[in-house]
């Protein structure tokens, strides 16, 4: 594609340069009153046509020379090598072509005499042919930039795709070590719901296997594994948990990074539901805030161990058992962040009052 448009630039350059120096003749012609305008575009447009033919066969010849753009003194000594045909080829050929034409018509085309006329068309030609190497060098130098640069972005593209692949199948494992767990706890009290949980984690596991072979994924697909997995883990505490669901349907299509919700779901259970016996209650929500979209989940009785209010999941690391850590699925989850969106994407833990924990994944909004 880059080779195609440049070679359409430096085609209209030719042509533009070529109609230039023909209008300036015809110009010079009509004023020395000449009426003939055959003659000027004769003698331009031979000019034209075998400095165009020799260009051709040079530019063919040392295509091959083009890895040697980066050594420039090389690159131009090579074409300097050239020269020579210019000199021998183009003199006998432009006004061998002028000459045939003018018999034709019945005249005689004169000229200075050849010795003079030889050094005169030779350092023209040669200084043209300078000129528009130098142009060559040029265009041929900011393509190779461009693709160089288009190779670059290429390779970033699929290390980040890499990158964020790995992170997604270290989201896998974490969940499913988890959600045994929790049909272990379940086969010592009720084996007929850990069997009924087990046949639903199966279900969740082809969802969630599906929604990490891909870097995002709509909101909707998001809810329904986060609803999926909150129904695994309330058939282990039951009574203990309270959901509510706030997402309008006007959000349901846009981009979440895939498997993004569910971390922050499990985070609440892990550290909050499963450290206390009373009724906990979590509340889900997303909504547009400006040109960003905001997802919280945040329950009634968490607390952040040694944390001030508004800190990032990082600044918790160090919490007790007791606390909120971030753990493999936040820490992971942050890191998914940054590799597709940057700075633009936050994920925050704050603190409420007079208890809970409120995590916040904000990003950019594309529509």
């Amino acid at each position: 594609m880059l080779s195609t448009r440049n070679t359409r630039v430096v085609v209209c350059a030719w042509c533009l340069f070529w109609a230039l120096m023909t209008l300036i003749a015809i110009q010079d012609y009509r004023r020395d009153g000449g009426s003939a305008l055959w003659q000027p575009l004769l003698w331009e447009g031979s000019s034209a046509l075998v400095i165009s033919l020799l260009w051709l066969v040079q530019r063919r010849a040392t295509a091959r020379h083009a890895g040697l753009l980066d050594r420039p003194w090389r690159w131009f000594a090579l074409q300097a090598a050239w020269l020579p045909m210019y000199w021998l080829a183009f003199v006998p050929l432009v006004f061998g072509i002028r000459h045939a034409v003018y018999a034709l018509a019945g005249q005689v085309y004169r000229h200075d005499p050849w010795p003079q006329l030889f050094v005169y068309e030779i350092s023209k030609v040669s200084l043209f042919v300078c000129l528009f190497t130098v142009i060559a060098f040029g265009l041929q130098s900011w393509r190779r930039m461009l693709e160089e640069r288009l190779r670059l972005e290429r390779a970033t593209a699929l290390l980040r795709q890499a990158e964020l692949q790995r992170l997604a199948q270290q989201v896998q494992p974490h969940f499913l070590f988890n959600a045994l767990n929790t049909i272990s706890s379940l086969m010592h009290t009720d084996v007929d719901k850990a069997d009924a949980t087990l046949v639903r984690l199966c279900e969740l596991l082809r969802a969630t296997l599906q929604a990490g072979e891909q870097a995002q994924s709509p909101l909707a697909a998001e809810l329904g594994l986060a609803r999926a997995y909150a129904e695994v883990m309330s058939a282990r505490f039951g009574n203990r948990v309270r959901l509510d669901w706030r997402v309008g349907d006007e959000l349901l299509p846009l981009p979440l990074p895939a498997l993004s919700l569910q971390p922050l779901l499990e985070n609440v259970f892990k550290h909050t539901v499963e450290q206390r016996q009373a009724p906990t209650s979590i509340a889900v929500s997303a909504l547009r805030d400006g040109a960003d979209l905001v997802v919280r989940v945040e329950d009634d009785a968490g607390t952040l161990a040694g944390a001030p209010a508004d800190t990032d999941d990082g600044a918790e690391d160090g919490a007790e058992d007791g606390g909120r850590r971030g753990g493999v699925g936040l820490a992971n989850l942050r890191a998914r962040l940054d590799k597709l969106y940057g700075p633009g994407a936050t994920l925050t833990l704050s603190q409420l009052a007079p208890a809970g924990v409120r995590a916040e994944m904000r990003l950019p909004c594309a529509s």
